[in-house]
């Protein structure tokens, strides 16, 4: 009994404390009223392609709206081609087109929300890893309609968290409150990234862990991540993100 009521207290410590915080916050945050009232336009974050006329590769993340956004983020991924006059972005959303292409500009607000650069590459080492992006995002099993559950997944997280566990070059994780990051397709139990340097055991994304070089040490309960960063020393607390270098 005694263990149970330390785990219980460890599961409250370490994924409800920071989940109730970050609720406490948003419930005072000023946010628009809904999407019709949200910002969707350009955060004026990537440079302009007649100025910048090599290939690149940018995966963003921001936080979502409504009772979501006290928890969880939406990523997506652009791309540009070297000499191209427009970038490309790719979403996975719940409505429409499931993976929506040039749904919104690259570097847009979500729900008014900035954007947060999760990776990027440039120049030589683009333009080798976008056929692989696409690649990835045409192989990604879920890209039909029907193909989106937004907890514990298939959502907007597990399509580009996909893409980036199939082009580990990439060199990125999701941040730990992009929830359905963990599901893994097919109801797999067990993946080892493309470069076999990180490893993924998970539960339908709702109880597992993450090892590696990328992901460092991660446990993720319910959709919510906790863990330790090495590469780039940190913590990751759910609902709130990185903290660290």
């Amino acid at each position: 009994m005694n263990y149970l009521k330390r785990l219980l207290l460890l599961i409250f410590v370490v994924y409800l404390l920071p989940t109730f915080a970050s609720a406490g916050l948003w419930a005072f945050r000023e946010k628009p009223g809904g999407w019709r009232d949200a910002n969707w336009g350009s955060a004026h974050i990537l440079p302009d392609t007649r100025d910048a006329q090599e290939a690149a590769v940018y995966i963003f993340s921001a936080t979502t709206g409504g009772l979501k956004g006290a928890v969880a983020s939406h990523a997506w991924i652009v791309t540009k081609d070297k000499g191209a006059n427009n970038y490309v972005r790719y979403d996975k959303v719940g409505w429409g087109n499931p993976i929506r292409k040039n749904g919104w500009a690259p570097d847009a607000y979500w729900y008014s929300n900035t954007p947060q650069l999760v990776a990027e590459a440039k120049g030589a080492q683009a333009e080798l890893l976008i056929p692989k992006i696409e690649g990835a995002i045409a192989a990604y099993p879920y890209s039909e309609p029907g193909g989106y559950t937004i907890w514990p997944g298939p959502n907007s997280n597990t399509f580009v968290a996909y893409v980036l566990r199939n082009v580990p070059e990439l060199g990125a994780v999701l941040p730990p409150h992009a929830v359905g990051r963990d599901y893994l397709p097919d109801g797999d139990f067990w993946h080892v990234d493309a470069d076999g340097r990180d490893l993924h055991v998970t539960l339908r994304g709702l109880l597992g862990f993450s090892a590696g070089l990328r992901s460092g040490f991660e446990l993720h309960f319910l959709g919510l991540v906790a863990g330790i960063d090495i590469t780039h020393p940190g913590i990751k607390v759910p609902a709130i993100g990185r903290i660290g270098i």
